[in-house]
């Protein structure tokens, strides 16, 4: 009894002791990161590339955006009419908070430049001016003829290319970013869930795995290139280097992730309001710290994972307010950020950002079981971060210029594509896989590229035993929840819209789905 008392004590010290915050060695003039506990940020060369007459130095491999903002940069352009400071908001190209002018060139986003030496970089404020050199795209465009295109280097867009590639297929892979892995890159928590979908293993690694093992099979990466824009017959318009390629497709999968949702309150376009994707870019890949004191908002598993992946920076997170009645993220990540003294206020609210030119703190308030504000219950906060972690919508601008039917399903946070068990479209030949399908986590977007890879190689060549089994092990990994069915008027029956969730998800107790419409005899169109 003793030997189990003494076992039990080692073990609860060891899961339940605090973040070593101690070992965290910051450069504040600059806000790089160059000790951190998990991460190391292997720095290139050091150079200096132009703003607006002053120098700015640059590490080989950082971003204009996160170069400028380690300088203390927090304006980064301004809205049109009113003329009001914008910050960086997203950090991976999704928005438009970012954009300035890189060596004549206008409405640049600089979240996702590469920053180069010599470079000259300005804002252009609300009218930008007529590009001062050529661009590019006047020029002879090339094209070219490929067998399938994945759009997007996340766990979806990779786990569907491997698996295409690595039964012959010709696969050519499209991100705008210049690291692959997509949300992994920025995971420094071990997954939950069974040895085969990696539980244990940190982001980080399972990112690094799929790049490795895709380069392997053969598959065609194209990193910080960006997809302009879908034609009928399946072609697709691709930025490269400052030109446009043609991409004429047999098939393709859409794997281009989600938008982060914004919240309104007053100030919120202020420099210093940030979503909580654009905090683990800035902080998890560029090695920058987004500042000294940090108010998250919203308490799910994002809110408490990030906050906790600032501790680890040294940052000091100062609240998490929520404004449902309980904590939305699993307790074990809570528990993690209750023991490092940061204090969770659920049935909270933030009423508005201070500041003129950048967030200087912040008004949060009660709200009751209504969701109305309770009159005398606003205080102030002490931050110079607003962190908002409110959610995700899918990202489907392109499937909606390739003509997917859509429908808005709340569950899957908005429109999402109509689709099949093997995550094809109304389109035949495109597919869709991960938070573009419906808003899941990592490892429901890993499967579902899989079961799309899989299935866009049967219906251009056949069948293998590779990917009749790809196919099967992935649907084994998910619980299919039919949300809706609609009937097309061509020949593929009904179309469900599927919430597909990990088994053992420990969120399926509380979810209680029944289908949205079941219509017979509406046409999709």
């Amino acid at each position: 009894m003793l030997t189990f008392f003494l076992i039990f004590h080692n073990l609860r010290k060891y899961f339940y002791r605090k973040p070593k915050l101690e070992n965290t060695v910051l450069e504040m003039s600059e806000r790089r990161i160059f000790e951190h506990p998990i991460l190391d940020f292997d720095r290139g060369d050091e150079f200096y590339f132009d703003f607006e007459g002053e120098k700015v130095k640059a590490y080989e491999g950082e971003t204009v955006a996160s170069a400028l903002y380690a300088d203390g940069l927090r304006k980064f352009t301004e809205s049109k009419k009113l003329e009001r400071p914008r910050g960086f908001f997203c950090a991976i190209g999704k928005c438009s908070s970012c954009i300035m002018s890189v060596d004549g060139r206008p409405h640049v986003r600089t979240c996702v430049t590469q920053a180069e030496e010599g470079m000259e970089v300005k804002r252009h404020g609300s009218k930008p001016k007529f590009p001062e050199v050529d661009i590019g795209r006047g020029k002879e465009r090339k094209e070219k003829k490929i067998e399938i295109a994945v759009i997007g280097g996340g766990p979806a867009g990779l786990m569907a290319a491997i698996v295409s590639a690595r039964n012959g297929a010709d696969v050519h892979l499209f991100d705008e970013g210049d690291d692959l892995g997509g949300q992994l890159v920025k995971q420094t928590h071990q997954f939950f869930g069974s040895h085969e979908e990696d539980a244990g293993t940190r982001g980080i690694e399972i990112g690094k795995e799929l790049v490795e093992e895709a380069r392997d099979v053969g598959v065609n990466i194209h990193t910080e290139t960006k997809v302009l824009g879908y034609y009928e017959e399946k072609k697709i318009t691709v930025e490269e280097e400052g030109r446009l390629t043609i991409y004429d497709t047999e098939g393709i999968v859409y794997a281009g992730g989600a938008i982060e949702n914004y919240l309104s309150f007053e100030n919120n376009d202020l420099p210093g309001v940030y979503g909580a994707g654009g905090v683990q870019t800035l902080m998890n890949e560029e090695g920058i710290v987004p500042g000294d004191k940090v108010l998250m908002v919203g308490s799910g598993n994002v809110g408490v994972i990030v906050s906790y992946q600032l501790l680890q920076a040294g940052v000091d997170v100062v609240e998490v307010i929520e404004a449902l009645p309980e904590i939305g993220g699993y307790q074990v990540h809570a528990s993690k950020i209750r023991r490092a003294g940061v204090p969770i206020s659920t049935a909270h609210t933030i009423k508005k950002a201070i500041g003129e030119e950048k967030v200087e703190g912040a008004v949060v308030q009660k709200i009751d079981e209504n969701w109305e504000p309770v009159e005398g219950t606003e205080r102030e906060v002490e931050c110079d971060v607003i962190c908002l972690a409110v959610g995700l919508s899918p990202d489907t601008g392109f499937l909606r210029q390739a003509d997917c039917e859509m429908e808005y399903i709340g569950e899957l946070g908005g429109y999402v594509p109509l689709r099949t068990e093997d995550m094809m479209t109304t389109r035949r030949g495109i597919y869709v896989a991960g938070d573009a399908a419906g808003i899941e986590e990592a490892t429901v977007a890993a499967l579902e590229g899989k079961i799309a890879g899989a299935a866009l190689f049967e219906d251009l060549r056949e069948e293998t035993e590779d990917t009749r089994k790809s196919k099967e092990e992935a649907k084994e990994g998910l619980v299919p929840v039919v949300l809706s069915m609609r009937r097309c008027a061509d020949d593929w029956g009904l179309r469900p819209i599927l919430l597909n969730h990990k088994k053992g998800d420990l969120r399926m107790s509380r979810i209680s789905i029944l289908p949205s419409s079941f219509t017979k005899g509406v046409n999709c169109g």
